[in-house]
C-alpha cells in the first residue's frame, strides 16, 4: 500500500476520467481545529496541483476561501479540492469540525465513498468525532485515521495514537512510525526520509529496531486476522515469513470493505507522510463502483431498483451544497451517481423534503426541467472547465436556478429521486426583525436563498408571535448566516427578543359587563351585555352559551357578541396573548331599536370579557415540550439536575448502547430556548438532545408575574 515508492507529481490542471473505477471520493472528518484544511493543502503541494501550501492565518488556503472562513480562520462550509496520483482522480471533501456545521459534514459524508479521520497529535478525539465515526460503521464506510501537528510543541504521537484506538477499536493501527524527518514503513522497514523537500528511501537506524519489531508484529497480525486466506495465521504461527506483497493486497482488501482502519501520521508543514496517505487513498479505498448507490424512487414513490456506478446508466446525481452569489448566480456541487453529465443537457430537477421530513423544513417541494449550464471541476473557489462528468464524479454545475441542497437530477424522460440524507434538527431559534424599511423588501429574498443552501437552516414565521424566527444549529452557525445576510445580501437584520407562544386562561369563575354607548348626532351605538366567564380543562378550546331570556339581546346581536368576545380572546386581555378553555356565558343585555348594531354589540361583548378578567385572576398558560437528551453515563446527574433547574419535571431514564443513557424530561419552552448552547457546554459536546411540543399548562405566578 503506502509502503511503495511514488514520485508522481500532478499537472496542477483539472484531472479529468472516463471511469468511475479511477476515482477516490474522500471526506475529511475530525475536530475543528484538528488540521483537515491544512492537510488539504498539503496533498495538494504533494500532488503538483498546487506550487506551496496556503495558510489558514493568512486566509490563503483552497478550502477556506469564504470571507466569514478567512475571519475567523475556521471552515464554516463543505469545500471540494481535486488532485491527480498514480493514475487516480481523488476528490477531497473539507467539512468543518465545530458542531454547529454538522449538516455540512453530513453532506460530505453522503457525497464521499471513504473517510479520513484527522486527529491531532496535540488534542486528541472528541466526542462528536466518536458519533460520526459510529455512523461510519453501522454504514461500513471505510476508514483511516491520520494524526496530523506532528510538529506541534504539545505533540504527542504515541498519546494521540492510543486515544484513537480507545475511540475507534483495536482495528485501528498505525502502518508507520515517524522518526525524525521521515517515516518508518512498518511493513517494508524502510524509512522515508523528507529532508529539504525531497523524499528518499533508505535503512532505518537501528535505533528503532525494537520498535519496529514490535509495531510489525501487532501490524501483521492485525492484517492476517482480516484476511480471507484462512490459512495465513497458522503458517505466520508456525514462524513462516510471510509475502509482504500478500500482506499489502490483504491489507487493501481490508481497508476497502471497512474492517481495517490504518493510521498513518502527516505533517502537514513539512509534507511529512503526504505521499504515504495518498497511496492508501488511491491503492486501500474502494472506488464508487464499490459503494452502494442511495435508496431511489421513481415520482410515484416506487423503489428503483438495479441501479449502478455506470457511466452509460440512466442519469442519477443529487446536489450536495448549493452557494448563491450576487454576481456569479448559483452554482451547484454534485455527486453523480449513475449516468453522465453533460453541458447544456436538460435534466430534471426533484425536490421532495416534505416526503421524508414532514412539513417543518423551509424547502418547498418542487419538481421542473432545467438546463445544465456550464460544468466544472472545483479548487476551493476557482472552477476549472469540464468537458462531461461521469458516474462516481463531483462537479459544479452553475445556473440551476431551483435546485437546492439535497434535491436529485435525473434524465427528464426518467425522472428519479433520491432519498436525502439524514438532516440535523435546527434547536436554537433567533427572532431577527428588519433594521430599516429599505431591508424588509430584500429580507424574504435573502432568507429564501440561504434555505435552499443550507437545509440546516429552518425559518418560521410565527403567526401568534409575529416573528420571524431563523431556527440554527447554535451561534456560531447563526453568526454565519446573518453575516451572510448582511455581507453577500446586503440585508441588515437586528436580532430581538424571541417570543414564546404564552396563553391565557381564567383563573376562576367571573362575571363581566360590557356597555358601549355613544351618542354624537345622528345615529348612535348602544349595545349592552353581561357575562358569566369560566375555566374550562385544558385543551377544551372556547364556548359560548345563550341564556339570555324575555329578549334582552336580540337575537340577530347575540353573535355580534360571541364575535366581540372571539376578537378580544385573540389579543388577550393580560399579557397580549391569546385566550384559550374558557367558557362565556351571555345572561343579559340591553337594546336600542335605533340604535343598536352589529359592530356595537361586538365591542360590548370584548369590553364584558375584560372587566371579568379584571373581576379575576388571569392565568398564564406556557407551552410545555418532551425533552429527550442522549448523554453519556457519567454525565447523567448533572443533565437531570440542570433540567430540574429549568422546572423541568423528569419522566425517566433508559439505556442506550453501552455508555449512553437515554433522559426524558418534560420542559417549559421558555426555559430550553438556548438549551442547544447550555448542553454542548455541559457535555462539553458529548450529548445531544430532541424536542417536541407536549402540551400548554399553567405556569407558575412568580413566573408570569415578570412577564405582565
Amino acid at each position: 500500500m503506502a509502503d511503495k515508492a511514488n514520485t508522481s507529481q500532478g499537472t496542477g490542471a483539472a484531472p479529468a476520467v472516463d471511469s468511475p473505477a479511477a476515482i477516490r471520493n474522500v471526506v475529511l472528518v475530525g475536530p475543528s481545529g484538528a488540521g483537515k484544511t491544512t492537510l488539504v493543502e498539503a496533498l495538494l503541494v504533494a500532488s503538483g496541483v498546487l506550487n506551496r501550501p496556503g495558510t489558514v492565518v493568512d486566509g490563503t488556503t483552497v478550502c477556506d476561501f469564504d470571507d466569514a472562513e478567512i475571519r475567523q480562520q475556521r471552515s464554516v462550509g463543505l469545500s471540494l479540492a481535486s488532485l491527480p496520483h498514480d493514475g487516480v482522480k481523488v476528490n477531497l471533501i473539507d467539512t468543518p469540525g465545530y458542531a454547529d456545521f454538522v449538516g455540512e459534514l453530513r453532506a460530505g459524508l453522503r457525497a464521499a465513498d471513504c473517510a479520513l479521520f484527522v486527529v491531532s497529535a496535540s488534542e486528541g478525539v472528541d466526542e462528536p468525532t466518536r458519533a460520526v465515526w459510529q455512523e461510519c460503521q453501522e454504514v461500513g464506510m471505510p476508514r483511516a485515521v491520520v494524526i496530523t501537528k506532528l510538529d506541534h510543541a504539545r505533540a504527542n504521537y504515541q498519546n494521540a495514537l492510543a486515544g484513537a484506538q480507545t475511540a475507534f477499536g483495536d482495528k485501528v493501527l498505525p502502518l508507520y512510525l515517524p522518526a525524525g524527518d521521515g517515516l518508518i514503513g512498518l511493513l517494508s522497514q524502510s524509512y522515508y526520509e523528507y529532508a529539504q523537500g525531497n523524499r528518499r528511501i533508505v535503512t532505518p537506524d537501528r535505533i528503532y529496531a525494537d520498535q519496529i519489531e514490535e509495531l510489525r508484529g501487532t501490524l501483521i497480525e492485525g492484517i492476517i486476522e482480516e484476511s480471507e486466506d484462512e490459512s495465513l495465521m497458522d503458517r505466520y504461527l508456525g514462524g513462516e515469513e510471510i509475502d509482504q506483497k500478500v500482506l499489502i493486497e490483504d491489507l487493501e482488501r481490508a481497508v476497502a470493505r471497512g474492517s481495517f482502519f490504518p493510521v498513518v501520521p502527516v505533517c502537514s508543514a513539512s509534507g511529512i507522510g503526504t505521499f504515504e496517505l495518498l497511496e492508501v487513498i488511491t491503492s486501500g479505498f474502494p472506488s464508487p463502483p464499490e459503494h452502494t448507490i442511495p435508496e431511489a424512487f421513481n415520482p410515484h414513490g416506487v423503489a428503483r431498483q438495479g441501479l449502478v456506478c455506470a457511466p452509460d446508466g440512466p442519469l442519477l446525481a443529487e446536489v450536495v451544497k448549493t452557494t448563491s452569489d450576487p454576481y456569479v448566480g448559483r452554482v451547484s456541487l454534485v455527486r453523480v451517481f449513475s449516468g453522465t453529465i453533460r453541458p447544456d443537457a436538460t435534466v430534471h430537477v426533484s425536490g421532495h423534503f416534505t416526503s421524508f421530513f414532514g412539513e417543518h423544513n423551509s424547502h418547498e417541494d418542487h419538481d421542473e426541467d432545467e438546463r445544465i449550464g456550464t460544468l466544472s471541476f472545483p479548487l476551493g473557489k476557482i472552477q476549472r472547465p469540464a468537458g462531461e462528468v461521469v458516474a462516481g464524479d463531483l462537479c459544479a454545475i452553475g445556473r440551476l436556478t431551483r435546485a437546492e441542497t439535497g434535491d436529485s437530477l435525473s434524465d427528464k424522460s426518467d425522472p428519479l429521486l433520491l432519498k436525502p440524507w439524514t438532516m440535523p434538527e435546527p434547536l436554537l431559534p433567533i427572532a431577527v426583525q428588519a433594521h430599516a424599511k429599505t431591508d424588509e423588501d430584500k429580507l424574504g429574498a435573502g432568507l429564501q436563498r440561504l434555505a435552499a443552501e443550507d437545509p440546516t437552516l429552518r425559518i418560521e414565521q410565527n403567526p401568534e408571535t409575529h416573528q420571524i424566527v431563523l431556527w440554527c444549529m447554535g451561534e456560531a452557525h447563526s453568526d454565519v448566516v446573518l453575516d451572510a445576510l448582511a455581507n453577500r445580501y446586503g440585508v441588515t437584520v437586528d436580532t430581538v427578543e424571541l417570543r414564546v407562544p404564552l396563553r391565557e386562561t381564567f383563573g376562576g369563575p367571573a362575571k363581566g359587563h360590557g356597555r358601549h354607548v355613544k351618542q354624537s348626532g345622528g345615529h348612535g351605538q348602544y349595545a349592552v351585555c353581561d357575562i358569566e366567564v369560566e375555566p374550562l380543562p385544558e385543551g377544551t378550546g372556547f364556548e359560548f352559551v345563550d341564556k339570555v331570556v324575555g329578549g334582552a339581546v336580540p337575537r340577530q346581536f347575540i353573535p355580534s357578541v360571541e364575535k366581540g368576545v372571539r376578537a378580544q380572546m385573540e389579543k388577550g386581555v393580560g399579557a397580549g396573548y391569546p385566550m384559550v378553555d374558557i367558557r362565556v356565558t351571555l345572561t343579559d343585555g340591553k337594546a336600542h331599536s335605533v340604535d343598536s348594531s352589529d359592530m356595537a354589540f361586538q365591542m360590548a361583548g370584548g369590553l364584558a370579557l375584560r372587566e371579568a378578567a379584571a373581576a379575576s385572576r388571569v392565568a398564564m398558560l406556557e407551552p410545555v415540550d418532551l425533552v429527550s437528551v442522549l448523554v453519556p453515563d457519567d454525565l447523567v446527574g448533572a443533565v437531570m439536575s440542570d433540567l430540574s433547574g429549568r422546572r423541568g419535571r423528569l419522566l425517566g431514564t433508559d439505556k442506550v448502547g453501552e455508555s449512553r443513557t437515554l433522559v426524558k424530561a418534560e420542559v417549559p419552552q421558555v426555559e430550553i430556548t438556548r438549551y442547544t448552547i447550555d448542553l454542548r457546554s455541559l457535555s462539553h459536546g458529548a450529548a445531544s438532545f430532541s424536542r417536541e411540543f407536549s402540551r400548554y399548562e399553567a405556569m407558575p405566578d412568580s413566573v408570569s408575574a415578570k412577564l405582565k
